[in-house]
């Protein structure tokens, strides 16, 4: 593919090393000398000192021919115009905007849910941009999924399946401490798979002889319900989350506040019983600093505890009971502080916390400060970007730890030569295991085996080395 990324920050940079590595042609702009000196001396890619937002410029970069332009300058003005200007010249090039205004992208996702008849046939998307990524929106979705699942670590899920990929630590002296993954499976009843192996910051695929031994992460495919089973075949255990403090009350807090307060019942004497007898309610309590953000917090949710307060003051969470939490989730806006807070108060007794880091390099710092889930921003949205860089047969894709690894779904296309074939028969997957499948007329994912048979139209669920993920997918989306 031939993609022009137009910005050259964190973001803009980390997509290009993934692209790059994949070998794909890149050509990379920013107006900023000292961004574009910077990128020079690490990339192997086309890269220009000049606007973007030119249309010469692009061009001599090669925008006729491009598949993709991507826009992810730290304007969201700039990146939504430069779409549109490539929109009116090369429609057929794909358009990503990073836009991180919310009034943007709500209002525009709002119109295009009113419109979606209109936009079904030969009218343009809005702006011409074909996907608007809100980092705001991916992380929140990130920390709200996690929360659901018990903040045992990444959590990833797949739609209509009690399947889910869960990041789960090995504790020195647990009954799997010291076991190969061959003979970890004669230790208990319940079926999992591991789909990685994560240590000193490094991932890999596992083979029968692996050792699992203590301080390693587990990339653990297992039904939900099995997961307690699970953690304590591990030596750990999955705590009911009741009382939750939100630390942050900015844009992602009250987007994972939307998400997890559930609204307030119409009280009767029959409800009023049931919630005495439910032992399962949570208690959400918000907490923030800034007066204007507390206050915001207390109107859009009148029913919860919101506290203009410093989550550091000791005295204040003492006496608010905030250290015998089950779960604090630390998203200000300052992801440093969100560390070293999740840290502390983990320290004062608050059972599991997660936190908003920038990017996966942070998130190694978080696991060896003890917190339990880390969500990096950056990589969220990079992760997004890719998804949709990788065709229509790709739904989506997930880094694991430093990216060494990408965790894919994707469609069997009518083109594949796999079609009709089983697994074991395929050829060249190279480092890869296909983890999942679900037929086209199936409701749910099954775990795939060599047996498995592979039809058009089937998702499946694979993890591979980065480097030879899209020399993977090719097999399923019948490209060269």
């Amino acid at each position: 593919m031939r993609i022009v990324i137009v910005g050259a920050g964190f973001t803009g940079i980390q997509l290009a090393r993934n692209l790059i590595n994949e070998k794909n042609q890149v050509s990379l702009i920013d107006n900023e000398e000292e961004n574009v000196r910077h990128v020079v001396n690490q990339l192997d890619c086309t890269v220009i000192c000049a606007d973007g937002n030119n249309l010469e410029t692009l061009e001599e970069v090669g925008i006729a021919k491009a598949d993709a332009i991507v826009c992810v300058t730290s304007s969201d003005e700039v990146n939504m115009i430069t779409c549109s200007l490539v929109d009116t010249v090369y429609p057929n090039v794909l358009k990503i905007a990073r836009v991180r205004n919310y009034a943007y992208y709500v209002n525009t996702t709002a119109a295009e849910l009113k419109h979606s008849s209109d936009f079904s046939g030969k009218h343009r998307p809005l702006y011409g941009i074909d996907y608007m990524i809100h980092p705001d929106i991916e992380a929140a979705d990130a920390i709200v999924q996690s929360i659901e699942n018990g903040a045992v670590g990444s959590v990833l899920t797949f739609d209509n399946s009690d399947l889910e990929i869960a990041r789960i630590k090995v504790e020195k002296g647990s009954s799997i401490d010291g076991c190969s993954l061959r003979n970890s499976r004669n230790l208990t009843n319940i079926h999992f798979l591991v789909a990685y192996v994560e240590k000193d910051g490094k991932s890999s695929l596992p083979s029968g002889n692996t050792v699992l031994s203590a301080e390693i992460i587990l990339g653990v495919l297992i039904s939900k319900k099995d997961i307690q089973k699970m953690l304590e075949l591990c030596g750990s255990e999955q705590k009911v989350l009741r009382k939750i403090a939100l630390i942050g009350a900015g844009r992602i807090g009250s987007i994972v506040a939307e998400k997890i307060i559930k609204p307030q019942k119409k009280i009767t004497f029959r409800n009023f019983l049931s919630d005495i007898s439910n032992k399962k309610s949570q208690d959400i309590v918000i907490i923030d600093s800034d007066e204007a953000l507390a206050k915001s917090a207390s109107e859009k949710f009148p029913d919860t505890k919101v506290f203009r307060a410093d989550a550091s003051d000791e005295s204040f969470l003492r006496e608010e009971g905030i250290d015998s939490f089950d779960l604090a989730v630390c998203i200000t806006h300052n992801h440093e502080l969100n560390m070293v807070l999740a840290a502390y108060l983990e320290s004062l007794g608050v059972k599991q916390t997660i936190s908003l880091v920038t990017s996966s390099a942070f998130s190694s710092i978080a696991q060896k400060l003890g917190i339990d889930v880390s969500i990096p921003l950056r990589d969220c949205v990079v992760d997004s970007i890719m998804s949709h860089l990788r065709g229509k047969s790709v739904k989506e894709i997930h880094t694991v730890t430093n990216g060494d690894l990408e965790i894919v779904e994707c469609v069997v296309d009518p083109k594949s030569k796999v079609s009709g074939k089983q697994l074991r028969e395929i050829p060249n997957l190279g480092e890869s295991l296909v983890l999942l499948k679900k037929s086209s007329d199936a409701a749910q994912f099954e775990i795939a085996t060599g047996t498995t048979q592979l039809y058009s139209g089937d998702h499946i669920v694979l993890i591979s080395q980065s480097s030879e993920s899209k020399k993977v997918l090719s097999h399923f989306s019948g490209s060269n």
